[in-house]
């Protein structure tokens, strides 16, 4: 059994760190003027992807070092001298300590994150057999990403991110876009990647009317078999607090190893 402790919350963090840090690389590649880049200080990795960028926040803050004043400067810095907020996704495990400090420096709560985790293991095959799952192809890219963002339309203002998106993330080292099909249809996204043995699991989208038909079950199942394939033992996933992603997630075998709490700096 995997406990919820420090060095869990460790593994998770840096997972989910490095997906970003990667995702930031790329979009730097592929939108040189998107001014994209990223730093570590104390142990946490510092994102910048535009100052309106969802992708724009740290991860792992408190959890590798304690962060000095110094360290908080430097990062603040890091995004204020770029016009953009300071965002912190804080696991507590960083310890209270650190939520008081972040509230001394006038930073305010502004969402919740229940971190899920799982062992990898190959699950049973997809009831509904009008339902498949795959690797997006080259050439599918603006097709994956406009799928993304179409599942988000309830969502507006994220749907200029999501149809950058699926160029962005097929240019990304390590992160794999998957597509689900629902009787030859793309109705649904998802998307895996695999780091020091951590599979991360993210980018579910489904378009509405193919909700509630297995489309993220079978996404979910065909992910599952790559990252036992690439010697994953652990997998993540995130989502809102009594969420139907996080009932989903649950129903599939994940459990709630913490809740994050992002905090909020905003420019001077």
């Amino acid at each position: 059994m995997t406990f919820s402790d420090l060095n869990l919350s460790r593994r998770l963090e840096r997972a989910e760190a490095i997906a970003s840090a990667k995702f930031v690389e790329a979009r730097a590649r592929v939108t040189p003027n998107s001014g994209a880049e990223w730093i570590e200080v104390a142990g946490a990795y510092a994102m910048f992807d535009g100052k309106d960028s969802p992708c724009s926040q740290t991860f792992g803050l408190g959890l590798f070092a304690e962060p000095s004043t110094r360290d908080l400067e430097q990062i603040e810095a890091f995004f204020h001298h770029r016009g953009a907020s300071v965002f912190h996704e804080i696991s507590p495990m960083a310890g209270v300590e650190l939520a008081a400090t972040l509230v001394h420096r006038g930073y305010h709560p502004v969402e919740l994150t229940s971190v899920m985790h799982r062992h990898v293991a190959e699950d049973a095959v997809n009831t509904n057999a009008a339902i498949t799952a795959r690797r997006i192809s080259a050439g599918e890219e603006s097709l994956w990403g406009s799928l993304s963002a179409e599942g988000w339309a309830e969502t507006p203002e994220l749907r200029d991110f999501l149809l950058e998106l699926g160029v962005s993330i097929a240019a990304t080292e390590g992160s794999l876009a998957f597509v689900a099909e629902l009787a030859g249809r793309p109705v649904a996204t998802a998307v895996l990647r695999c780091d020091d043995g951590v599979a991360l699991f993210a980018g579910a989208s489904t378009l509405s009317e193919a909700r509630s038909q297995g489309a993220q079950r079978a996404l979910l199942e065909a992910r599952m078999r790559y990252a036992q394939t690439a010697g994953c033992d652990l997998a993540m996933m995130c989502a809102a607090p009594g969420s139907p992603s996080q009932r989903n997630a649950e129903r599939q075998g994940f459990r709630i190893a913490y809740t994050r709490t992002k905090w909020c700096l905003p420019p001077c």
